[in-house]
């Protein structure tokens, strides 16, 4: 958990990806917080991103970090965690939010990965080769 986080980190912005209905939907995220030994990401209760995975929480996440000629896919199943503090804890992580977001404001809404599988792949001789794949 701890390599995904930093992988998130490091790659700077990663791509959710949930479902609207049959519609795939993906966009750019930032966030990527560890809180109480759990990776944590954000959205807002006022965007369409909440309400997809409020219906169907279960999401990818895919980051490709060209430094290191890697990319990171992870599969798991989000839930929401309505506590202030772990609210307050990924804000305090990423204070430019915090003239979008506020701890306990109704709107912020954090959800830690539950059920995760996170594989790093890479280009290997043979082309496209799987280089590491954990469980959380």
């Amino acid at each position: 958990m701890q390599d995904v986080c930093q992988f998130l980190k490091d790659a700077r912005t990663y791509y959710l990806a949930t479902a609207e209905g049959d519609q795939p939907r993906v966009r750019p995220f930032g966030t990527a917080h560890i809180f109480e030994d759990k990776l944590y990401i954000q959205t807002g209760k006022s965007k369409p991103t909440y309400a997809q995975i409020t219906a169907n929480p279960k999401v990818e996440i895919c980051a490709f970090n060209g430094s290191v000629g890697q990319w990171l896919r992870v599969t798991a199943t989000l839930v929401e965690d309505p506590r202030v503090q772990a609210e307050a804890s990924l804000l305090e992580a990423y204070p430019e939010l915090q003239g979008a977001y506020q701890a306990g404001d109704g709107n912020t809404a954090v959800f830690y990965l539950r059920d995760a599988e996170a594989i790093w792949y890479g280009f290997g001789a043979a082309g496209v080769e799987t280089v590491k794949s954990v469980e959380f």
